[in-house]
């Protein structure tokens, strides 16, 4: 509806500054010439649009302007309180719970009325990942250098002091972004792979920008290498290949079987770790590579236990 989008696009303008016409349509999935009418309708309804020309230009609402009504509805409430639950789960700051305490004095609604319920409990999973999150946090707000000892993906240990930058749960783990201080520049670090932390009160110096453009550049440049697997899985293993490899079936078999395609990405061992545990009901048709890495592990584990 027209006047949900324009309240979307108010919302929008108020926390971003200025916009252009072509950035609107995009997010509001209209036209630019819709956005320009939109702009006049808003403009008439009494809130002060401004409009700049210019390779910087774009629309603005001015700072004069102020929403005194309450605007969000019993969904809105709902949708933000189930996901700051969900957050929650994940990451125990009592910061959360309190804001979660403000909510529902002022959402007027009651449990009983969720529907949807979002737990991240395995993000506290492993040793000291909590501990490690919460002194993480406390440093970058206080700006300090941390060290640690890091394991790579080959296992061996490195020593490391940087600036941490930003936390983030990330395929089921959580990442640390950090400017590395040995390499010099920016790292994502696995923080089950971390051990020894220890915050050293050494402050930084240098600015580093906008943390959340950062972080969607250094995720966007992983030139990690991506292996693609056809698997050939047997019938009765269709719901845990499908729940664990998150794959997608391109071939259906008379019997029942299917041939399944996935990504995963080199030197992460928990998709090699499961296609080994389901043994005989799950078989590598490509790449040879991964192959052969199975006929090595496979040839390592029987003379591990053929030598007992």
């Amino acid at each position: 509806m027209k006047i949900d989008r324009l309240i979307g696009i108010t919302m929008y303008l108020l926390n971003r500054g200025v916009v252009t016409s072509k950035e609107l349509a995009e997010r509001f999935e209209v036209s630019v010439r819709t956005i320009v009418r939109d702009m006049e309708a808003l403009s008439l309804a009494g809130i002060p649009v401004a409009s700049s020309a210019g390779a910087s230009g774009g629309y603005e609402i001015l700072d004069t302007f102020k929403l005194n009504k309450q605007i969000t509805t019993l969904d809105d409430y709902l949708f933000i309180i189930t996901a700051m639950k969900g957050m929650y789960s994940a990451y125990e700051n009592k910061k959360i719970n309190a804001a979660l305490e403000k909510l529902l004095a002022v959402g007027h609604y009651t449990d009983e009325e969720q529907r949807v319920f979002i737990d991240l409990g395995v993000a506290k999973e492993g040793v000291n990942i909590s501990k490690y999150v919460r002194e993480i946090e406390n440093a970058i707000r206080d700006k300090v250098i941390i060290d640690f000892n890091y394991n790579d993906a080959s296992g061996r240990q490195h020593a490391r002091s940087v600036e941490p930058l930003a936390l983030q749960y990330r395929w089921y783990g959580w990442y640390l972004l950090a400017f590395c201080t040995y390499k010099n520049d920016y790292r994502f670090f696995k923080l089950n792979r971390v051990s020894n932390l220890s915050v050293t009160g050494v402050p930084i110096n240098q600015n580093h920008g906008n943390i959340p453009e950062l972080l969607e550049r250094i995720w966007s440049s992983d030139n990690r290498r991506i292996f693609k697997i056809k698997l050939l899985c047997k019938a009765e293993v269709r719901i845990p290949v499908m729940e664990y490899l998150k794959g997608q079936i391109i071939e259906e078999c008379e019997n029942n079987d299917f041939i399944m395609e996935m990504q995963a990405p080199e030197n992460e061992r928990m998709w090699f770790s499961l296609i080994m545990g389901f043994g005989g009901a799950v078989k590598v048709l490509e790449p040879q590579e991964i192959i052969d890495m199975l006929n090595e592990k496979t040839k390592e584990i029987c003379e591990l236990y053929n030598n007992q």
